[in-house]
């Protein structure tokens, strides 16, 4: 067990920002979450967290993971002043972190996530891994499902996918999940790119466009300046930013401040 405190995160506000989905609410402020061939539990109470792991997980998954090593505190401050928008969001969804996904689970589920709800993407995730992905089990019993590889899901039938409630998307995750399989499109060699040539990159994906492309470089590529643009990202900038949002100014971490609007879009009427 791991316990430290951590500034500027929160569970329940990760959990639900829409950037992953097989982190699950056990009770409150108790979370499980399955993530890098690894099952993981944790709680918390204000800034303590405890995480039920060992010292070495916990330094060489979860650390990078959660993006510990980040100030977030420090972006916060650097919103302009007068932005009373943004800074407004920024309160809100201060616990927000930008998460460092597996990048072959990241490119899946957000073609999953293609005109979809969270709860009805997270049920879909749920059903692949479940009949595609490897059982595993952790040293107290837990028993957990991998994320499937490109090989399982390229050897699945559409029919197949589409009993997994994914419609019209099962031939987009067979189709890349084959390229992927053949080296059409190589994974590791996107480790190594720029934001610019790694949205490219991903853009040959059968299924895969701007939106998507940008979700993947910023949730499993770390490229904080990706700003993905969804329907309620778009109304923000119509509604707030009529002479063009400044992407320039905030080009080191435009990523982080596109969660805090997403999240306040969603929550701020709560």
């Amino acid at each position: 067990m791991i316990k430290m405190r951590i500034p500027c995160m929160d569970l329940k506000q990760i959990c639900y920002s829409g950037q992953c989905f097989r982190m699950n609410e056990l009770k409150p402020n108790k979370y499980g979450l399955i993530a890098m061939g690894y099952y993981l539990e944790i709680e918390q109470n204000g800034e303590a967290f405890s995480f039920s792991c060992s010292e070495q997980e916990f330094d060489s998954i979860w650390v990078n993971y959660f993006d510990l090593k980040t100030d977030y505190e420090r972006m916060i401050h650097c919103i302009k002043k007068e932005d009373s928008y943004l800074r407004e969001a920024a309160k809100l969804g201060r616990g927000i972190r930008i998460l460092r996904q597996d990048l072959w689970e990241t490119i899946i589920t957000f073609i999953v996530s293609q005109q979809n709800n969270i709860p009805r993407i997270r049920k879909c995730i749920q059903l692949i891994c479940e009949r595609y992905g490897q059982e595993k089990q952790t040293d107290e019993g837990k028993q957990y499902y991998d994320f499937p590889t490109p090989e399982a899901l390229a050897n699945a039938t559409e029919e197949e996918l589409k009993a997994c409630n994914l419609g019209y998307r099962s031939r987009y995750i067979k189709k890349t999940a084959w390229s992927v399989m053949h080296n059409e499109i190589c994974l590791s060699e996107l480790y190594t790119m720029n934001h610019t040539d790694a949205k490219k990159e991903l853009l040959k994906l059968y299924g895969v466009g701007n939106k998507v492309a940008d979700c993947i470089c910023l949730f499993a590529l770390h490229h904080i300046e990706a700003f993905p643009i969804d329907t309620h990202i778009q109304q923000v900038l119509n509604r707030e930013y009529p002479n063009g949002f400044d992407l320039e100014y905030y080009r080191e971490y435009a990523g982080i401040l596109q969660q805090y609007m997403f999240h306040y879009e969603i929550n701020k009427k709560k």
